[in-house]
């Protein structure tokens, strides 16, 4: 519950800090200071109960496990599902913008320059 208003606060404060908002600023680092004391206090719960209370159970470990998979799969499915949209308008374009791709009047980047960079940039981080 504390984390859900946090995160409530943290945002209804930042879009009013962006827009110059008397007490935005105050809003959003109170709802920061909120998840972030929800994060120290959920990790060292589960510290405690791991290291000191031995909770943590083969059964508790493997939903552990299995949870963080099925965390992987979804953002892997997430990422297949845009790349897909994506490729499919691309390569597939509809009649309602021309069937050409990319739509008449619409100027693209020169892929070589800065998107280049950036992907180098990303893959030697990696690194």
């Amino acid at each position: 519950l504390l984390g859900s208003l946090g995160a409530l606060a943290s945002t209804i404060g930042g879009v009013m800090y962006m827009h110059s908002f008397t007490g935005g600023g105050t809003l959003l680092s109170l709802g920061l200071g909120m998840i972030l004391y929800t994060m120290f206090v959920w990790w060292r719960d589960v510290i405690r109960e791991s290291t000191y209370e031995g909770h943590h159970t083969f059964v508790v470990q493997l939903g552990l496990r299995y949870g963080m998979i099925l965390f992987i799969v979804s953002e892997v499915m997430f990422f297949l599902a845009f790349f897909w949209g994506f490729f499919h308008s691309s390569l597939a374009p509809t009649v309602e913008i021309g069937a050409i791709r990319p739509p008449k009047g619409i100027d693209v980047l020169n892929p070589w320059g800065i998107p280049f960079l950036n992907t180098l940039i990303l893959l030697s981080s990696g690194a």
